[in-house]
């Protein structure tokens, strides 16, 4: 179930249909000229701390909605519009055009590639386990969970960690996956789950705000291969336009002291900034 934080998706639809209800003649807009008119655009997210995520007040905030802000501002797009759900949904929700970017954080990989468009990444990160405190079973990374078949680890459902504790070599039984962060944070707890495998300022969050876990610490490789995820803005195969401006302002945007001075407060900073291209990572690279 989607749940819409947004003000504006009624006006939207009512935008759409008059737009569908016009003369044949006239060229249907684009996602970016009718943004660029209307002044806002819908982004989903996943509620996925420090990447996108909504405050108590229901403030939209994470480094990708942050920058997205950011970006989108010059582009004459003052007003950003969140629309919540879950991470596994969000590439369906851009597809059915429930909202018009991903602002979550969403690594970058050939699979997701092939469904839709990404911007240039604006970060790049490693792996972190969340354990009991103490860490009492001495998980380090996915290969602790494949040497103890007794262990369960714990995965948010669409998220990249599923694939790699399969490539780690860690039994499908051993694979608990669940909706969202707070469901990870309680499986650990209660111990449903002996760790809960996450990109390691996601984990450090986590474990800061909750009792009775801690994180382990954080790693950039599986089974011999690089783990560190570089996050982008997805967009629809079609939205070309909107891409093409998006990613003109990104890559400027990206490093720059602007950029890191909105970031920092959130956790990212120089030490997060990618190092590879959206090609490279559509290829596997």
């Amino acid at each position: 179930m989607t749940i819409r934080i947004s003000r504006r998706t009624v006006v939207g639809l009512g935008a759409g249909l008059v737009m569908l209800s016009g003369a044949g003649i006239a060229h249907a807009e684009s996602t970016l000229e009718r943004a660029k008119k209307d002044g806002y655009i819908r982004v989903g997210f996943a509620n996925e701390a420090p990447f996108g995520y909504a405050t108590p007040d229901g403030k939209l905030t994470g480094e990708a909605p942050e920058v997205a802000k950011a970006v989108l501002a010059k582009l004459g797009i003052k007003q950003v519009d969140g629309v919540l759900t879950e991470f596994g949904s969000l590439i369906p929700g851009l597809k059915a055009g429930r909202f018009d970017i991903i602002a979550a954080g969403m690594f970058i990989t050939p699979k997701r590639c092939a469904e839709i468009n990404y911007s240039e990444p604006s970060y790049g990160i490693g792996e972190a386990m969340l354990v009991a405190k103490g860490n009492p079973k001495g998980v380090k990374d996915f290969s602790s969970i494949k040497d103890n078949p007794d262990l369960k680890l714990a995965v948010m459902a669409g998220a990249v960690e599923g694939g790699f504790a399969k490539d780690a070599g860690v039994g499908a039984g051993q694979i608990v996956a669940l909706p969202d962060q707070s469901s990870l944070v309680a499986a650990v707890q209660s111990g449903r789950a002996d760790a809960a495998a996450l990109t390691a300022l996601s984990i450090a969050d986590m474990a800061k705000k909750a009792d009775g876990v801690e994180s382990t610490k954080p790693f950039g490789e599986v089974n011999g291969k690089s783990v560190k995820g570089h996050g982008g803005f997805g967009f629809r195969k079609e939205d070309t336009d909107l891409l093409e401006a998006f990613n003109a302002e990104l890559k400027k945007f990206i490093g720059s002291p602007e950029h890191i001075a909105l970031v920092e407060p959130l956790g990212f900073g120089k030490d997060y900034l990618p190092n590879k291209t959206t090609a490279q990572l559509c290829k596997g690279e």
